[in-house]
């Protein structure tokens, strides 16, 4: 049996990323993706959690233009969700992403490493 906290996680991952997407105009926010949604078992918080794409200066003004643009988001997810309470909303930075793209690429280095040792890349 599915929890109840998952299940509006998933219904506040998804309206969280339309919200983002579609209708915040921050030019602070670049390419942003909700990679998940955790809600506490009492549902009046809940950590969202994004993944950025961009330089380091990149993720840390979409991260900044995110937390300033809580309130605008905690309002539109109160008028869509029907919940006796809103969740309090905080955004944390997912970087396994990041994290995965980092060790494919060193599995690249790795490989391309050995063909050249092998004399195969030439």
């Amino acid at each position: 049996m599915v929890r109840r906290s998952t299940r509006v996680g998933d219904l506040l991952q998804k309206e969280v990323s339309h919200i983002v997407l579609q209708e915040l105009k921050d030019p602070r926010i670049g390419f942003v993706t909700v990679t998940g949604v955790s809600v506490s078992d009492d549902l009046r918080h809940a950590k969202v959690f994004v993944s950025v794409m961009g330089d380091s200066e990149e993720v840390k003004r979409t991260v900044e233009g995110l937390k300033s643009a809580t309130g605008y988001i905690q309002a539109c997810i109160g008028r869509r969700v029907k919940l006796r309470y809103t969740p309090e909303i905080t955004f944390r930075l997912d970087e396994s992403v990041s994290h995965g793209a980092h060790i494919e690429q060193l599995l690249r280095d790795v490989k391309r490493e050995r063909l050249t040792e092998s004399g195969e890349g030439e």
